[in-house]
């Protein structure tokens, strides 16, 4: 058996220009307008579809939970929230 062609930098560059990595797909959660990726809840506010699904302050601990609860009230009523 003969020793298979050497492939020329040409052909290789061609078959990984196909190798490069793609931007996520992301848009606007419609209940809190954070950035998140298409078809999966939201990890802002636990929102998919118009229904909450996960609750995003059970696993959080207190002082966390307080500012979460903070931030996401802030949100819903359109207030910057201080510290940003």
């Amino acid at each position: 058996m003969s020793v298979r062609m050497r492939h020329t930098r040409e052909h290789t560059a061609k078959r990984r220009s196909h190798h490069a990595l793609k931007e996520p797909r992301l848009c606007r959660c419609a209940n809190c307008s954070q950035y998140k990726k298409r078809h999966t809840v939201c990890l802002n506010c636990g929102f998919y579809r118009g229904r909450k699904l996960i609750d995003v302050l059970a696993k959080l601990d207190k002082k966390e939970k307080k500012k979460k609860e903070k931030e996401l009230s802030a949100q819903n009523q359109n207030v910057p929230v201080a510290g940003k």
